[in-house]
């Protein structure tokens, strides 16, 4: 592969991921609606990094636009790399963070539904872009993995 300033060059995209915790230590979840890409599935709160941008800026917006919700305090857990099981996906390199937020949680249209979930029900849900694998990361962090 080359870098000559191709535009269909490919590229890892990255993105950030919002672990939000309840007062009982569940982890917010956004199920994604009809009009977007895997719909019906579930998945953190997030979104691309745009050029320009940076990671806490991409963090504090996505956070905003799909939940309602302000940003208090980010801090950063972890990445993973997030390769597309085909050829027509996309290759992301997802940055997760445990946030705290206040505010009250309005879903806009990207989302249709959402769930706060412990460590019992994450098989309970189709978890999209390996978010499944960053919550269980984040129960066994904290000591409470029971899945």
């Amino acid at each position: 592969m080359t870098m000559n300033g191709n535009p269909s060059q490919l590229y890892p995209v990255p993105a950030v991921r919002a672990l939000i915790t309840d007062a009982q230590g569940r982890i917010l979840l956004l199920q994604r609606s009809a009009a977007g890409h895997e719909p019906g599935a579930w998945c953190l709160p997030g979104g691309k990094i745009d050029y320009g941008q940076t990671v806490e800026a991409a963090l504090a917006g996505e956070i905003l636009e799909e939940t309602s919700l302000q940003l208090l305090a980010a801090e950063f857990f972890f990445f993973q790399d997030s390769l597309s099981p085909g050829p027509e996906g996309m290759h992301c390199l997802n940055f997760y963070f445990h946030c705290q937020v206040s505010g009250e949680l309005r879903l806009n249209a990207e989302s249709s539904d959402y769930a706060w979930i412990g460590p019992e029900e994450i098989g309970d849900y189709d978890i999209v872009f390996k978010n499944d694998e960053a919550i269980r990361r984040h129960f066994e962090s904290r000591g409470s993995n029971k899945s």
